[in-house]
């Protein structure tokens, strides 16, 4: 997932309180109450199943694509739309293996979305976790980066499936570009296409995100392309407006993680995030001024939704005030919506759920005005 909390949450797991937690005043305060100042209407949007995430708009602001494990006979995240005026959801990936990380392609009927439905193993892997959970033992969540993720486009007027990538080695965490003719995306497929050195092979088992870099593709799937190559995670892909790409770059040790942009052949990288924690999840607001994204600044398990100006010039500015996970921020395409994750319904430790609100712009904008200059070094 994007990481999607995905593969975030996973990190959560290697993570010492002390390295996390950090104070309050080292992010810019909102104006306002909490996040009423920015935050108004508030509601949840999934309520079936064990949890959701992962909501993104199609381009007409009508609809949102999401990931929900909602289905008995699979345990995993499958891929849903859901029409925001009539409340109908549909499954559009096929019902079985793991899935994640959907998007729409803007002019187009398709959406793209990674999945290991191809895997002959992946059903026996659905019914080895039946098993496990019928047991009554439970295991702490977390997104294992299975190697026989690959990206699918799906076409919804013909109900074609298409698979874009096929090298072994994870594929996913893509987002078209704004005139849908490439997909950035995140692959691991560089541990599985060479020969390891021993410590590469053991990191490889311990930590196989560490080798993820941010790839670029056509469409179609042609022209793939690796535009990082820098040791640590590299992933959650978007395209900006104006056609750089933002992601998240997970240093060597795994605790830190900052948002940078880049133009498209890989050049000019920009640092925006210096927050001494794991800053993931970018996501541009439509105006162009600023990006949302998710950190837990403020706490070992607790995730909030901060946002930082476009050229990371000054301290973040907290969006969100409550206990658990916020994060995965998206605005809808007319910036006046944002669409995120959620376990506020049930606080600390809760399965994630897509939430919906008003966004205030204009008290973005001047929240962002009056946050002081960032401090840390600019990469």
């Amino acid at each position: 997932m994007r990481i999607r909390f995905l593969a975030a949450v996973a990190a959560i797991c290697v993570l010492t309180l002390s390295a996390l937690v950090a104070s309050d005043d080292q992010a810019a305060p909102a104006q306002g109450n909490g996040e009423r100042a920015f935050l108004s209407r508030i509601r949840r949007l999934t309520v079936e199943g064990k949890r959701a995430g992962e909501g993104y708009w199609s381009p007409d602001g009508k609809r949102l694509v999401f990931q929900s494990e909602r289905e008995p006979g699979n345990p995993f995240y499958q891929i849903y739309t859901l029409d925001l005026t009539t409340g109908e959801t549909k499954r559009i990936s096929s019902g079985y293996g793991k899935t994640t990380c959907a998007f729409f392609r803007p002019g187009t009927s398709e959406l793209e979305f990674a999945s290991t439905h191809l895997d002959p193993k992946s059903k026996q892997y659905q019914q080895d976790e039946l098993d496990f959970r019928a047991s009554g033992k439970e295991r702490r969540y977390s997104w294992d980066y299975d190697p026989s993720m690959d990206i699918f486009s799906y076409d919804e007027k013909t109900g074609a499936m298409k698979q874009l990538t096929t090298a072994k080695g994870y594929d996913a965490e893509a987002g078209y570009s704004p005139d849908g003719q490439w997909i950035a995306f995140s692959s691991m497929r560089d541990a599985y296409n060479r020969t390891l050195t021993p410590a590469e092979q053991k990191q490889l088992e311990t930590d196989p995100s560490y080798f993820a870099e941010v790839y670029i593709m056509k469409a179609d799937g042609s022209e793939q392309k690796r535009l990082t190559n820098w040791p640590g995670y590299d992933g959650g892909t978007f395209f900006t407006k104006d056609g750089r790409i933002v992601w998240r770059h997970f240093e060597e040790n795994g605790l830190i993680a900052n948002v940078y942009t880049m133009k498209p052949d890989g050049t000019d990288r920009k640092q925006l995030t210096d927050f001494g924690s794991m800053s993931w999840a970018p996501y541009e607001h439509p105006s162009g001024e600023y990006f949302l994204f998710a950190s837990n600044k403020l706490g070992f398990e607790n995730f909030e939704v901060f946002m930082v100006d476009k050229d990371g010039l000054k301290e973040p500015v907290r969006i969100t005030y409550a206990d658990g996970f916020d994060g995965l921020p998206v605005p809808s395409p007319d910036g006046k919506q944002m669409a995120w994750t959620s376990s506020r319904a049930g606080g600390q430790g809760a399965a994630g759920q897509i939430y919906l609100a008003q966004w205030n712009h204009e008290a973005a904008m001047a929240a962002l005005k009056a946050a002081p200059l960032r401090q840390g070094p600019k990469k």
